[in-house]
Parts: C-alpha cells; sequence; structure tokens
C-alpha cells in the first residue's frame, strides 16, 4: 500500500509540472536568415526557459545566403519556419503546401534606400536607374511595387534596370546603384554607419507606398496541422516565442547580449544587435502572434493585383495558406 502511494503521488506531481515533466518535446526552427536580432525572440526563449517550460527541447537553426527555408521543411529539415509570406505564397503555388500558423511580426521592415546625389529624390526618379533587390523570395515586393508604378524592370530610359543585390551595401556606397534594398532593423543602419547620413538619402518604406507586405511569419506544412498532437505542440512554441518576444522588447539590451551569445561566428558585437533588436520591437510591438486577416488580404491582394511577367510570386487566389488552429488555442 505504501508503495502504492508513493507512485501515485509520483505521478500526480508530474501531471500536476506540466508536459515537460513527462519528457520534453522536440521542435526544429529553421530561420530565415542568420542569427541576429531579426530572430531575438526565439533566442530569448531559448535562454529565459521559456520553451522548456512548456515542455520543448527547441533546436534553432540559423538560415544564411544559400538556405531557403522553404526547401528545409519541405524536405523534412524542420517542422516550422520564419519566412516572408511573399515567399510562402510563392512557395504554396509551387507545390510546398505552408500555413501561417502565426505572425509575430505586425509591420514590414523593408525599405528602398537611395542616394540623392544620384538623382533620387520621388518615385518619379525611378526611370533609368539601377535599383538593388534581394533575390530567393525577397524580390516579389520590388515587382508588385514597380507594376504599381507602371515601370518596367527590362531597363531602358523608361524602366528600371534591376541589379541582384548581394546582402550587403555595397553597390550603394560604391556607386553601383542608386537604390538598394534594406531593412530598418539592419542595413539602414550599415548605411549611415558607412558615412552617409540621412539627408543625403531618400528613403521608401514599402509600406507607405501601399505594398508593404507580411514578414517573418510561422509557418509549417499543411498536413502537419491534422495532427492534433502537432497542433498542440505549435501552441506551446507560439505562446512561449511571443513570450520571448515580450521579454526582448522590455530588456533590449540582454536580448542584444543573448543573440551575441548564440552567433557562432563570433563578428558580431552587442551595439549592432541592440540597434537591431531596438527596430525589431517596433515591427513586433502590439502582435500577440495571431495573424490579422486584414494584413493576409492586403498581402494577396497587392501581389494578385501586380500579376505579370516582372512578377512570379502568385497567379491566383490562394486557398487554405492560413490557420488559426494554432493560435486559437493560446
Amino acid at each position: 500500500m505504501k508503495t502504492f502511494l508513493i507512485g501515485a503521488l509520483a505521478g500526480a506531481m508530474a501531471l500536476a509540472a506540466g508536459p515537460g515533466a513527462m519528457g520534453q518535446d522536440n521542435v526544429t526552427l529553421q530561420l530565415k536568415w542568420v542569427t541576429q536580432g531579426q530572430f531575438a525572440g526565439y533566442y530569448v526563449a531559448q535562454a529565459k526557459g521559456f520553451y522548456e517550460e512548456e515542455g520543448l527541447n527547441v533546436e534553432i537553426k540559423p538560415g544564411g545566403p544559400d538556405i531557403a527555408p522553404e526547401q528545409v521543411i519541405a524536405g523534412g529539415g524542420a517542422d516550422v519556419i520564419t519566412t516572408w509570406m511573399a515567399a510562402a505564397l510563392a512557395a504554396r503555388e509551387r507545390g510546398v503546401p505552408l500555413v501561417n500558423i502565426a505572425q509575430p511580426f505586425r509591420q514590414s521592415g523593408l525599405l528602398l534606400t537611395c542616394r540623392k546625389d544620384m538623382g533620387v529624390e520621388s518615385t518619379d526618379d525611378f526611370k533609368g536607374k539601377t535599383l538593388g533587390v534581394w533575390f530567393f523570395g525577397n524580390e516579389y515586393p520590388f515587382y508588385a511595387w514597380m507594376a504599381k508604378l507602371g515601370l518596367s524592370t527590362e531597363g531602358g530610359a523608361e524602366g528600371v534596370e534591376v541589379l541582384k543585390q548581394a546582402f550587403n551595401v555595397d553597390p550603394l556606397i560604391q556607386k553601383q546603384a542608386a537604390c538598394i534594398s534594406t531593412m530598418t532593423y539592419n542595413e539602414y543602419g550599415q548605411v549611415l554607419r558607412a558615412g552617409l547620413t540621412p539627408d543625403e538619402l531618400t528613403v521608401f518604406n514599402y509600406r507607405d507606398e501601399g505594398v508593404g507586405m507580411l514578414e517573418d511569419g510561422l509557418y509549417v506544412l499543411e498536413d502537419s496541422l491534422d495532427d492534433p498532437a502537432f497542433v498542440e505542440r505549435m501552441t506551446r512554441f507560439v505562446r512561449a516565442s511571443m513570450k520571448g518576444w515580450d521579454y526582448a522588447r522590455d530588456n533590449p539590451e540582454e536580448a542584444a547580449q543573448i543573440v551575441v551569445d548564440n552567433d557562432m561566428t563570433g563578428a558580431m558585437s552587442v551595439e549592432d544587435q541592440l540597434y537591431q533588436v531596438s527596430e525589431i520591437n517596433k515591427l513586433t510591438q502590439g502582435s500577440s502572434g495571431v495573424l490579422d486577416e486584414a494584413d493576409y488580404r492586403q498581402t494577396v491582394d497587392t501581389l494578385l493585383s501586380a500579376v505579370s511577367p516582372d512578377n512570379p510570386a502568385i497567379t491566383r487566389e490562394p486557398e487554405g495558406a492560413f490557420s488559426h488552429v494554432v493560435t486559437d488555442g493560446l
């Protein structure tokens, strides 16, 4: 009898302690890019034990220029990925059935940053200019914008010349392009640190130009959502991740240090990551993780309004591209 009571008490305590008490569930997260403040919420959730509290063992896999998260998850290398909605919708139309399950980023940070001394002060000045554009799924907002402006991307006096931009700011500094792609939280700061001042720049925010699209959502494969256990695991993952983003907003200095501590290259400085985390916090401010369907609609409508040979994102209305089944459990 005594042995039975002790065993029963131990079992009850394990259940009361939560899912982690009976063994942690594994989750692999593939990031869109390298370790940096852009992903602070996930690193903070891991470092502060928020995932562990939810009974999760989370592996965070950094991205890079040769890593496409959409391909990684399609090949079974991740349970969940971060990517931009335009890229996810494009991948879905091409046969990778990605579904948005949560949207930590409420705002877009994508900019086109231009030099005034190369003759760009308004969109009217784009004609005949060379514009730097990121590809690998990041080009879709640009092509939608050019279509909205009625500008060809094949070059010439009445169009724009597209420079396939590496993930740096060299083309602007070296005057290889009049404008380049930048993010509020990263490359724009690099431009300033390179010596150009805000007064010397014309900066276009895609959101202000009416072609802002959702960035850095969380996506899984559609079939995975047929498994209630997977849905429940993702609910715990999103809940802990959002707690990490909340903590990063309240403690940016600590969050920046956590990001640096997770960078295996040793190339980052806390100062640079504090800048990045502070800017990222503006994009996640007010997000509960739940996708706003109006924001989804704006992204889809922008892409569909620009369907042309120059805009290879999507050609038809997506179906089943998002689900609230995970965030309904938050």
